[in-house]
């Protein structure tokens, strides 16, 4: 279950992700198989090319993107999410 984001952050990834960019959005979730992890950052971009390269590039297994058909993205959780999120700024680039 998700929470803890408004509306329009939403709106803004949704936009961001639909043209192709790299968007990130972390929110505070809960699911019983995390026990430890209280928030997850999506890492979304409907060009899967793109977003499997920026997964590869830092580390990740392009693998586990979720292949939504609106939405794709990569959900960063635990001490990846944490490195990757201090310095996200720069990856978007």
């Amino acid at each position: 279950m998700a929470f803890g984001i408004r509306r329009e952050e939403l709106l803004a990834w949704k936009q961001t992700v639909s043209r192709g960019e790299i968007a990130f959005l972390t929110h505070y979730w809960i699911d019983d198989r995390f026990k430890d992890i209280r928030t997850v950052t999506k890492v979304g971009c409907n060009d899967l090319d793109r977003l499997s390269a920026w997964c590869s590039k830092y580390g990740l297994n392009p693998r586990y993107i979720h292949h939504s058909p609106s939405y794709p993205h990569f959900d960063l959780m635990g001490p990846r999410q944490k490195e990757i999120c201090s310095w996200k700024e720069k990856l978007i680039k």
